[in-house]
């Protein structure tokens, strides 16, 4: 292809390829961007020129708009060409129609559009993440042509790229399938203004809204430059060098008006034909063109037009917009020419120095240049250093008289309102006294007619007010409507893509989990593995302890990054330490963020949508079922109070009482307390510390409690209890109704006594449903003689505190405080079901005990334990458990009995037994003095 001005053929009629040009390379390309901007590919132009007339190409959106430049302290409108591209969806403006390379372009995928009634009239804004761009048509109808039809343009752009594949899943693809832009009836069609927009605006000339000088853009000078060199060189093809300028005889052979329909014909042809045809036959047809639009741009032949006006006065209003125009042309050639003449100096005496350099004879010579340039750069940088200090200095003197201005200004506006007040003030004495000296008939006739016609042209106002708003408000709501649309279909697909990302951090955490559980077993089988292999199971486990979880977020996209510490305090992940647990932990981190990333989307998000939708708390089904389910973290504290409250009426006062008198007196338990407080959930930040502020919460609640029932006073276990109370509820006051609430209620008496008998009958009766629900294993703890009391007992003491991670810890007491004890039973037996399995493996007793420490803390899936509980468990009625208590409750008062009887017997033996023993004693003390 041909390269320069000639081969830059056609910019009307290839505004499509126009369009893709980037404005910001156009100064590195120069002339060739117009090859980049032909048809992608040769198949593409054999398809075009094997059916040029089957698919009539779409009308283009372009015309002349006036842009608000904000570059510069003055802001001015700017004529400029646009041009909507239906590849990109952007809408790039150009000077003129016939300009080669854009100026710049406008985003609209993500653009919205807003008209302001309050602006002046065909003022519509173009707002981008990054910018506003606002621009005014030649009319309201003209505004309102270019908004509708690029809300339409951008709904058809997005509909179309928002079409994605995302693997085989129609969880994405769904959301947008079969969508279709509605019609709503916001704002009615506006017709095509075809003088302000459409090719056949291109031929007509540019509303002029400043000067030429003015009109041309600094930001882009290059650009400028190429567009004026290309217009003059196809100007020069089309005129020659002795053609009149208003000679148009090729021009005539051709219809006067060209229809829109001839116009796309035109604009195919030229761009099928681009690639194609002989340099001779495009230049004829780009020639025609150009004529064409010389003949429409407003200068009449200068024999017909000016014999058609009659008027001598007409002819030479005519001759004189010529000349203006012509001025005004001329004026921008020149200063163009000087910047040319400017560049072309600079080229040359560059092209004269490196004459110089190449035909130098000697090193010598082409040293001596060299240096002479070295110090022309030295002289030109301590110019521009002084040049620069000068800018700024004029900036300051800029800036302090910008000030001063001001200050001016305000001292004016002040002087103005002055007088406007005093003009006023003189304008009502003057009525007032023309008033008085008129005729009070006249001057009642005169107030009414001229309060009529004021009246009159209010309301016509208001009207016109009335009807701009109702567009306005129209056009905001067809925006609104399809942004809300545009909003809603990415954040369905987000969604969806969130979901499937969740699906697969999911399972790359369970194949995680999997790695680390096989580096376990073999961990326990290092001893019997040769040397090489156990070196290398010990590299990988190292290297998998080296890798922290909680920080494998950082560089990539985490939905559900576990932190080093729960919304409680508590800590996430086990900091065990023995060495040999510390994979276990990871490998529990790695079950927990997979079970959360499984339930985030399935359960929590439907469940936490249920409870949102509760508003006032009364004891139903449905509530106990969602509270067995858990409780999310954001409506736990108000249910444990409306629970608390309905079983504990708060005395008003009493715990301040309680306060008060433990301050006075101290308390028998105060000094076991002070111990326990250190102890207490150590692994909770709020209390791992000696200066935590719980820590004094805690104290003061466990005193106020000992006061309050003298009966248990304290008891070791209900510092836990008093403690998670208080990292629920926050308030010491409520913390402390709800430890009464547990140990008065939820428990049944004597639980928490200095003989703790009902605990003891607990857990007998806990062994006889394990033999019940569960009678295999009972019947393996039986065969390595295992006492399960001795692992359960403080379960129920302390309802699974320090047992339980803290998500199922705190799921259990939800239920727990809701229904009472039997929950306890329930968990318990669902702990021992969950790993039913991994407890039959075991056949040596120590290891069941090693085992039973801390195989509670190895559950993660809160779901599956729940549903053990309470439906593989079912049923379990209260009334069961309630018999099987007073059972054993009157054996283990009879075998007390029995210890108590025995215990008296034998107290009675040894105290009769007593006097004898000390004389024997006492004989024998003599013996050994006398034998000395």
């Amino acid at each position: 292809m041909k390269k320069g001005p000639e081969s830059l053929a056609c910019p009307l009629t290839a505004l499509g390829n126009l369009v893709e040009s980037n404005p910001d390379s156009n100064s590195r390309n120069g002339a060739s961007v117009k090859d980049k901007n032909m048809l992608s590919s040769p198949g593409e132009l054999e398809n075009i020129q094997l059916n040029p007339s089957r698919d009539t190409p779409r009308k283009k959106l372009c015309g002349y708009l006036n842009k608000l430049g904000i570059k510069g302290p003055i802001k001015t409108w700017k004529s400029r060409w646009f041009i909507y591209d239906e590849n990109k969806c952007h809408l790039v403006y150009y000077r003129t129609a016939q300009d080669i390379n854009p100026l710049g372009s406008i985003e609209l995928s993500s653009a919205s559009f807003n008209c302001k009634m309050e602006n002046e009239e065909g003022i519509f804004e173009i707002r981008t993440p990054c910018r506003i761009f606002t621009l005014k048509a030649i009319s309201k109808q003209a505004m309102i042509y270019w908004l509708q039809q690029l809300q339409v343009r951008r709904w058809e752009f997005c509909n179309s790229k928002s079409r994605f594949p995302v693997g085989n899943s129609q969880l994405v693809n769904e959301p947008l399938a079969g969508r279709t832009i509605d019609n709503e009836d916001f704002l009615p069609l506006v017709k095509t203004p075809t003088e302000a927009v459409g090719l056949k605006a291109a031929s007509l000339p540019a509303p002029q809204t400043s000067t030429a000088l003015q009109n041309i853009s600094l930001k882009h000078p290059w650009t400028e430059i190429q567009n004026t060199v290309f217009n003059i060189c196809g100007s020069k093809q089309l005129w020659g060098n002795n053609e009149n300028v208003f000679s148009f005889d090729e021009f005539q052979e051709n219809p006067a008006n060209v229809d829109e329909e001839q116009e796309t014909k035109v604009e195919t042809e030229c761009a099928v034909k681009e690639g194609t045809l002989e340099d001779g036959r495009m230049e004829s047809r780009l020639n025609w063109i150009r004529k064409a639009r010389w003949k429409n741009s407003g200068f009449p032949d200068s024999h017909e037009e000016l014999s058609r006006e009659r008027n001598p006065m007409d002819k030479g209003r005519v001759l004189q917009q010529q000349i203006l125009t012509l001025t005004e042309e001329v004026k921008s050639q020149k200063e163009l020419v000087k910047l040319l003449h400017k560049a072309l100096e600079a080229a040359q005496q560059e092209k004269r120095v490196s004459s110089m350099y190449l035909t130098a004879a000697e090193d010598k010579d082409r040293l001596e240049l060299v240096r002479h340039k070295v110090r022309q750069i030295a002289d030109l940088t301590s110019r521009l250093e002084a040049l620069e200090q000068e800018k700024k200095e004029l900036e300051q003197i800029l800036t302090l008289r910008d000030s001063h201005i001001q200050e001016l200004k305000e001292h004016v506006q002040l002087l103005m309102e002055k007088n406007h007040a005093k003009q006023e003030v003189i304008m009502a004495l003057t009525e007032q006294m023309a008033r008085e000296l008129s005729d009070p008939l006249q001057e009642d006739n005169t107030i009414t007619a001229e309060t009529l016609y004021k009246q009159q042209e209010e309301i016509e106002h208001l009207k016109d007010d009335i009807d701009a708003y109702r567009t306005q408000n129209q056009f905001l709501n067809s925006e609104i409507h399809q942004v809300t649309r545009l909003w809603t279909s990415v954040a369905e697909n987000e969604k969806a893509l969130l979901m499937k990302c969740a699906c697969l951090q999911a399972r790359n955490c369970q194949m995680e989990s999997k790695y680390l559980t096989v580096l376990r077993k073999l961990q326990e089988a290092v001893p019997g593995l040769p040397s090489s292999h156990a070196e290398l199971v010990k590299n990988l486990i190292q290297e998998a302890l080296q890798w922290d979880v909680k920080e494998e977020g950082e560089g990539c996209f985490n939905l559900n990054p576990i932190s080093e510490y729960d919304e409680y305090g508590f800590m996430t992940v086990p900091d065990y330490e023995i060495e040999d647990w510390k994979l276990l932990a990871k490998i529990q981190a790695l079950e927990i963020k997979s079970n959360k990333l499984q339930s985030q989307e399935i359960v929590e998000k439907p469940l936490r949508d249920r409870w949102n939708s509760i508003g006032e708390l009364n004891p139903s089904a449905e509530l106990k079922s969602l509270i067995r389910s858990g409780i999310p973290v954001e409506h736990r504290q108000r249910v444990w109070r409306w629970i608390v409250s309905q079983h504990c009426s708060h005395l008003p006062d009493h715990y301040q009482r309680l306060l008060q008198q433990s301050k006075s007196t101290e308390h028998p338990a105060c000094r076991q307390i002070e111990l326990d407080l250190p102890r207490t959930l150590t692994n909770n930040k709020h209390f791992s510390s000696p200066t935590s502020q719980l820590i004094p919460k805690l104290r003061r609640v466990l005193l106020a409690f000992s006061w309050h029932n003298p009966a248990i006073g304290y008891c070791q276990g209900l510092n836990r209890l008093a403690a998670v109370a208080l990292l629920v509820l926050e308030d010491e006051e409520t913390a402390f109704w709800c430890l009464v609430h547990i140990v008065e209620n939820l428990m049944p008496p004597d639980y928490y006594s200095d003989t703790l008998i009902t605990s003891q009958v607990d857990q007998r009766v806990f062994k006889d449903f394990l033999s019940e629900k569960l009678p295999r294993l009972m019947t393996h703890f039986e065969q390595y003689q295992i006492d399960v009391s001795l692992i359960t007992f403080n379960w129920f003491l302390v309802v699974f505190v320090d047992s339980l991670v803290s998500d199922i810890l705190l799921r259990v007491w939800d239920a727990f405080l809701y229904e009472g004890t039997k929950v306890i039973f329930r968990y318990a037996l669902a702990i021992f079901k969950y790993n039913e399995e991994e407890i039959l493996r075991i056949h040596d007793g120590v290891e069941i005990y090693q085992y039973l420490r801390f195989f509670t803390r190895m559950i993660m899936d809160g779901r599956k334990l729940m549903n053990i509980a309470f439906n593989d468990l079912n049923p379990f009625p209260m009334k069961l458990l309630r018999n099987r208590r007073s059972m054993h409750r009157e054996e283990l008062e009879a075998e007390l009995c029995e210890l108590e009887q025995i215990k008296a017997a034998y107290v009675k033996e040894r105290a009769e037994q007593g006097p004898q023993n000390l004389k024997e004693v006492a004989s024998e003390e003599e013996e050994e003095i006398s034998q000395k």
